[in-house]
């Protein structure tokens, strides 16, 4: 029983290990290149993977920040603030810094029923992917930051042409 025991016991602290190697190289780019977060900021960086030039330029990332509170079931709820875009000096990079004083905003629908905890988030991003760059992006304590990808279908529509009207 006891060596039974102690095999566990390496094999957990094993995977512990490398569990820990692979969260800190988790990165594909380093990051320290762009400033410390300021008091009372987090550094937040999207990474996703290099699909080729063709891959990549067929997509888009959203991203927004915001925090999860108690909503009721009807309204909707919006998040002042803003993404502020700024110049990485010397290295032509970009990196976002959200903004806001936390006030919230809702639709004013009378609701009557239970409360739940929603994912209040503020105006959001579109920008290319690029799966060789990070996007960087800085929130105030307390606040996450979420993205989605879109990817665009390989077909493509022709719009149709709206002929004028021939005057009398």
């Amino acid at each position: 029983m006891k060596k039974l025991m102690l095999k566990t016991g390496m094999i957990v602290a094993t995977l512990l290990i490398s569990i820990s190697a692979m969260a800190q190289t988790l990165l594909k780019q380093d990051v320290n290149v762009f400033p410390a977060p300021e008091k009372g900021m987090v550094k937040y960086v999207i990474e996703v993977p290099h699909a080729g030039i063709d891959g990549d330029n067929n997509k888009k990332i959203e991203f927004f920040a915001g925090k999860y509170m108690e909503t009721d079931a009807c309204n909707s709820y919006f998040l002042a603030g803003d993404f502020e875009k700024k110049d990485l000096q010397g290295w032509e990079y970009n990196y976002y810094v959200f903004k806001t004083n936390g006030n919230v905003a809702s639709t004013q629908m009378l609701c009557q029923g239970e409360k739940k905890n929603s994912f209040v988030q503020g105006k959001s991003v579109i920008t290319d992917y690029n799966g060789r760059m990070p996007i960087v992006i800085y929130a105030p304590e307390g606040y996450e930051v979420k993205f989605k990808i879109y990817k665009a279908e390989p077909e493509t529509y022709q719009a149709a042409e709206v002929p004028l009207k021939k005057a009398k």
